[in-house]
């Protein structure tokens, strides 16, 4: 086969792929779940393996310690968001009655009747409906029960990613096996080059920004809870985990703290203390966490990571956007492996 039909063939498979992933991006979120968690265990799977431990059963401790973890935590932290949720709807009425009888005055702004709040109707249908947690959790359910496809696609997926991720995780050294026996064997020591590098970039950076995201899940809800604000564990956590997108958890964040610290407080001066809670987490996020924890192992630039998740997510839906990053990694990686040819071709020294 020829250089230019081999760079077709490589050209059409990689079309099928996309194609392939377009095409299934709706079922495909539990099976790139699962595929993410293998790829995080199997380390410490092969870690196992070389203390003369069978595969399956260190794939069994370690998914058993996954699904452990992740109950534990669901038990502690889910109580705990909700009665935070019921608390800040409880004070809707308060704010919006501070909105239209004291700031909006304040400004010279005046609502006519017809379009003031029933503030008092709004604080008894509050009571009623939110009045304890549980009711949180049971109105959730109840609307989620009207869409019976819905339910069953939620609780289909959730169900699935731990049953995927154990047998990825059980036969990963298999699948990779197998796909480099599908390799062209004079394409196998490049290929294995760039696989190597690819899996040392992409793991290095999740397990970096893992860390990143869990250090300012706890200072963003340190510090939130240190200047009063209820919802500082809510807020914290949804701060930390869309940080993997330079600058965004910040922006969320601080929004989101500056919404609920209004609806608490209807005062303007708590706002200082949100502001000064999420400057000092991204100057810590900007010159210690980052540098230290994730560095430049993934060798793109934060435009570049933006646009990445931004053209997931357009391309491929929520799919895409967990896909984003693994494969801007690749393609880095990629980039970098074409450069340095170019810079020893014959044509870039003007010899051709």
């Amino acid at each position: 086969m020829t250089p230019r039909a081999r760079m077709m063939v490589a050209t059409a498979a990689l079309a099928g792929v996309v194609i392939g992933v377009w095409l299934l991006s709706p079922i495909l979120t539990p099976f790139v779940f699962g595929a993410g968690l293998a790829y995080l265990g199997d380390p410490l799977v092969d870690r196992l393996e070389a203390w003369k431990l069978p595969r399956t059963a260190g794939v069994a401790i370690v998914f058993a310690s996954l699904t452990l973890g992740a109950v534990i935590l669901g038990l502690l932290l889910v109580p705990m968001l909700q009665e935070q949720i019921v608390t800040l709807a409880k004070r809707i009425p308060e704010f919006l009655d501070a909105v239209q009888n004291r700031w909006l005055p304040a400004v010279g702004i005046e609502l006519p009747a017809d379009f003031r709040f029933d503030v008092a109707s709004l604080r008894e249908l509050v009571s009623k409906h939110w009045g304890e947690a549980g009711g949180l959790a049971a109105g959730l359910w109840a609307s989620l029960s009207k869409s019976g496809v819905a339910a069953m696609t939620i609780v289909g997926n959730l169900a699935l990613i731990p049953v995927v991720t154990f047998y990825l995780l059980r036969d990963w050294d298999l699948l990779v096996a197998r796909i480099a026996e599908l390799i062209p064997r004079h394409w196998l020591p490049t290929a294995t080059a760039l696989a190597g590098e690819t899996d040392e970039v992409l793991s290095a950076f999740i397990r970096g920004q893992l860390l990143v995201m869990l250090a300012l899940a706890l200072v963003y809800t340190i510090g939130l809870w240190i200047v009063g604000l209820d919802l500082a564990l809510l807020i914290g956590l949804i701060a930390g985990l869309v940080s993997f997108v330079p600058y965004l958890g910040f922006i969320i964040g601080i929004l989101l703290a500056v919404i609920a610290s209004l609806i608490q407080s209807a005062e303007l001066l708590p706002l200082l203390g949100v502001a000064l809670v999420f400057g000092v987490g991204q100057l810590l996020e900007s010159t210690v966490l980052t540098p230290w924890l994730v560095g430049d192992r993934i060798g793109l630039h934060p435009v570049a990571v933006i646009f990445a998740v931004l053209a997931g997510g357009q391309l491929f839906g929520f799919v895409g956007v967990l896909l984003a990053l693994p494969v801007a990694a690749a393609i880095a990686v990629f980039v970098r492996f074409g450069t340095r040819i170019w810079l020893r071709s014959a044509v870039y020294r003007g010899q051709a």
